[in-house]
């Protein structure tokens, strides 16, 4: 089956090595805002709800969710140990 380009990238990537970009996936976004050197100043987070409703209108929601889901908690648990 052919998904969409989107599929299973609702959320950002939280790989990233850098943090001076905004992090963007199709629906959910994250950036920290630096005080300076390594202390974090401001995080903010954000939804764009017209890619939310386009998302939930999808015949493919609930398994890019599942995926998407899925994603965000192995690359969260990665990011939280040392190899």
């Amino acid at each position: 089956m052919n998904h969409s380009e989107c599929y299973g990238n609702m959320f950002p990537s939280v790989n990233s090595p850098r943090t001076d970009v905004p992090l963007r996936g199709k629906v959910f976004s994250a950036e920290l805002e630096r005080a300076g050197g390594t202390v974090i100043a401001t995080r903010r987070t954000g939804v764009d709800l017209d890619a939310w409703k386009e998302c939930v209108a999808c015949e493919e929601f609930d398994d890019c969710y599942k995926l998407s889901m899925a994603k965000l908690a192995l690359e969260t648990g990665v990011m939280q140990n040392s190899w």
